[in-house]
């Protein structure tokens, strides 16, 4: 009796050419529809058609077939990412990935090498489907063979004849180890840290064989992963010290855990303050609640103060600028984790006070401008200084007191230091013909000329000296600010004279030369009547009269002091003196004459030409 298939027409065929792709027959089976209609004696076109979709039908087979290979190569790759994490022995995971190469590429051997940097070779580390111990414990020179090509390049090769493929170097060791294994066809990919290739790969068969793209790709995928194991191990074993005990991995993981939740709440909470518009001093607050210690903003005066047992510290700084340190104190020593929240805290504090010095630029030169205005007279509304004083936060309504200030000559920011006291008071600052000037609100002006002595000393780091005078109230208050000043002026010039640098006084403090300074023209008639003799002798000869009457006096009335003060003859000095007493008179050194003589002598170096 004939089988179902003898009779097919071309429908019939088709269907039953579906049913052997639905269950994934053998590639033999597919003939048997065209040979039962040629059997049959059916019309050539369905003999054709019938043909044509057994073609088809072997295609869709072999698509299938590849799709599972792939489908079976992911799942591979897959399951050695898992014994990447699942297995703790490298060797393990070596010998797994190797035996999965053979196996999904279905060759008769698989093999890794490594490179060995001590000794300068290549050595066999994991074989599959060796059967000779010579290819097993064969160790290659560096440069020979199919492998010391992929090594040198960095890219899969594939030879389907290794003994007549000439684009490598044949040497005797390796030749003889693979001629012992019976290998013919070897692929070679490179396993890779980075850019520098750490060992080889190999899948080879004992018989002629090409190698697919798909194969290149998927030992390629293999020996990736074979290098993540080996840097694994690597880093393992960096880390093997540290890491006694499963507990203290877990102690580590959890700690991490709460570093990233401190860092996050850290972020979030300054975030928070910065929109709505907190300051360094609440950023310090913030850091203190989350760190559980106290923090404290120290500027770059401060920083070379030593540490405490328990505090940490990181710098506050933009660019090349130190603007201080933030400074951890707590009962316990600080973790690393606390030293990042710190930072952190660091970069949002280097922000805001960049943002508030330029804020604190801004009203530092309109309270500049003012004062200045105000001294040179080219403002003098009432309304229009107290309109630009509001604006500035500055109080010029009650009693005002102004102080001429000689800082350190080699502080740049002595100006910006000023400004920043004078915003405190609610003042006004300005640098006139070489000394700082402060206008602020007080009614003592001994009291804030020493008060800014020893605010600006500190910030400055160098001697300050002030002297201040009040500011009289009224309608002229423009030309009393600039009588005051002057009269501040006279008194600063007067205290370096007498070497009080560093001090903060008045007028009044210089005892009879204030009252003398304070007099005006009273000052020159007293130095006129004391020693204009003298004077006018030096000016019309040329001679130092008043010079060696300076040395005297300061030398005691010693006549050789005095003569070594001068780099001149005791002779000389007499000479000299003689011709002063013919000037002023024999009583010129009588003590009640000479204390006179010698406060001129002081007054007129402190008066103007």
């Amino acid at each position: 009796m004939d089988s179902p298939g003898r009779h097919l027409g071309v429908a019939d065929g088709i269907a039953h050419l579906l049913d052997l792709l639905a269950r994934d027959a053998s590639a033999v089976e597919f003939e048997r529809p065209v040979v039962d209609a040629r059997t049959a004696g059916r019309p050539g076109a369905e003999i054709d058609t019938l043909e044509r979709a057994k073609q088809v039908a072997l295609g869709v087979r072999e698509q299938l077939q590849a799709h599972r290979r792939r489908e079976a190569q992911l799942a591979a790759l897959f399951q050695t990412a898992s014994d990447l994490a699942a297995l703790n022995s490298v060797d393990e995971v070596l010998v797994a990935i190797v035996r999965r190469a053979r196996t999904l590429l279905g060759r008769d051997i698989a093999y890794l090498c490594l490179n060995d940097d001590e000794r300068g070779d290549t050595y066999m580390r994991v074989t599959d489907g060796s059967v000779s111990a010579e290819f097993q414990a064969v160790r290659l020179p560096l440069g020979g063979g199919l492998g010391g090509l992929v090594a040198q390049q960095g890219v899969p090769i594939a030879s389907a004849d290794y003994f007549t493929d000439h684009r490598f170097n044949h040497l005797g060791t390796i030749d003889s180890a693979v001629h012992s294994e019976g290998l013919v066809s070897i692929l070679g990919v490179p396993l890779k840290l980075g850019a520098q290739v750490i060992g080889v790969l190999f899948a080879a068969d004992r018989h002629r064989r090409a190698f697919s793209r798909d194969e290149v790709a998927l030992l390629s995928s293999l020996a990736a992963h074979a290098a993540v194991a080996l840097d694994n191990a690597r880093l393992l074993a960096e880390t093997r010290s540290a890491l006694i005990s499963l507990e203290q991995a877990n102690a580590s993981l959890r700690e991490q855990s709460q570093d990233i939740e401190l860092a996050v709440i850290a972020h979030d909470r300054l975030a928070e303050l910065v929109l709505r518009g907190g300051g360094v001093a609440e950023v310090a607050a913030e850091l203190a609640d989350v760190l559980g210690g106290a923090v404290e903003l120290q500027g770059p005066s401060e920083m070379s103060d030593p540490l405490g047992a328990h505090q940490s510290s990181v710098p506050v700084a933009t660019g090349s600028e130190l603007l201080g340190r933030l400074v951890l104190t707590r009962e316990d020593q600080a973790r690393p984790a606390d030293l990042r929240v710190l930072e952190r805290g660091a970069v949002v504090t280097a922000l805001l006070l960049l943002f508030n010095r330029h804020l604190a630029e801004m009203a530092n030169r309109g309270r500049r401008d003012l004062l200045e205005d105000m001294l040179t007279g080219s403002v003098t509304e009432t309304d229009e200084i107290r309109a630009r004083a509001a604006d500035l936060d500055a109080d010029l309504t009650g009693d005002l007191v102004v102080l001429a200030c000689a800082v350190p000559r080699h502080r740049v920011d002595s100006e910006q230091a000023a400004a920043f006291y004078a915003g405190r008071r609610r003042g006004l600052s300005a640098r006139v013909d070489g000394h700082v000037v402060l206008l602020v609100p007080g009614t003592d002006p001994g009291a804030a000329a020493r008060e800014a002595v020893t605010a600006l000393t500190r910030v400055l780091g160098g001697p300050v000296t002030a002297a201040g005078e009040q500011v009289a109230t009224g309608p002229s208050r423009g030309a009393e600010l600039g009588r005051a000043h002057r009269s501040a002026r006279q008194a600063l010039t007067a205290m370096l004279a007498l070497g009080r640098e560093g001090e903060g006084a008045t007028t009044a403090d210089l005892g009879f030369i204030g009252v003398l300074l304070s007099a005006g023209d009273s000052g020159r008639r007293f130095v006129r009547d004391l020693l204009g003799p003298v004077v006018d002798y030096d000016a019309a000869r040329g001679s130092d009269l008043a010079a060696t009457l300076d040395a005297w006096f300061a030398a005691g009335g010693h006549l050789g002091r005095t003569a070594a003060a001068l780099h001149v003859h005791p002779n000389t000095v007499g000479q000299r003196l003689s011709r002063v007493a013919t000037l002023l008179g024999d009583d010129w050194s009588a003590p009640d004459r000479a204390l006179q003589i010698q406060l001129a002598l002081q007054l007129r170096k402190l008066l103007p030409a």
